[in-house]
């Protein structure tokens, strides 16, 4: 009956210890991404593709895990992100940007970073790798069967930033996001034109959550 007492009590303070290491939560938040002012387009291209602002604000929302070890912890995320980017698109013989037509993209993804960061008391410091998963294709913005092709289904980078919590419920996070390398491929050919491309997506990220 002792030992019977003894195995119940070491149950109950590892699932209590357990609970109290392994969080479980929600978060939500803006994006600010970037985009190169002009998409390089090589050769002897006929096409003027401009953004018409270099950063875009978008939202994403997902869930997350935090496991804690001591003043370390390490959290996966998985998050919806979407960001919209406009562009003025025409002949390169169009001088004035007026008689370019004004067109949207949307980039609609799921970002998997898993973090591992430090706590100093309430705040905390952290870092790690992300794969963000292209779901579905953005429009295109020239006539082109292989326009899509510049497209990566995925792209491996990276994220680091602070946070704090409050309560050990809510939980507040600035970060920096970058890919590891060119957002659309080194280069796409368009008929018999060359695209040389190299537009990773640059973000800074805000965002608030709730902890179970």
């Amino acid at each position: 009956m002792r030992k019977l007492s003894v195995i119940l009590f070491i149950l109950l303070f590892s699932i209590s210890a357990f609970s109290q290491s392994v969080k479980f939560g929600i978060k939500a938040g803006a994006e600010s991404s970037t985009t190169p002012k002009y998409i390089p387009v090589g050769g002897t291209s006929n096409w003027h593709i401009e953004a018409i602002k270099n950063a875009s604000w978008g939202f994403h929302g997902g869930v997350f895990t935090r496991v804690n070890i001591f003043s370390f912890y390490v959290q996966p995320e998985v998050v919806f992100v979407s960001t919209s980017f406009d562009y003025e698109v025409g002949p390169a013989s169009l001088i004035s940007s007026s008689a370019r037509e004004t067109k949207s993209q949307i980039f609609n993804r799921l970002s998997v970073p898993v973090l591992f960061g430090v706590k100093f008391g309430p705040m905390r410091l952290n870092a790690g790798p992300a794969v963000d998963i292209q779901l579905g294709t953005p429009k295109d913005l020239i006539a082109d069967p292989n326009f899509s092709d510049m497209y990566k289904s995925a792209i491996w980078g990276y994220q680091a930033g602070f946070g704090f919590d409050i309560l050990r419920k809510l939980t507040f996070d600035a970060r920096y996001a970058d890919s590891l390398g060119g957002k659309f491929g080194d280069a796409v050919t368009i008929g018999n034109q060359s695209f040389k491309l190299d537009q990773s997506q640059k973000s800074f990220l805000l965002s608030i959550g709730i902890m179970f």
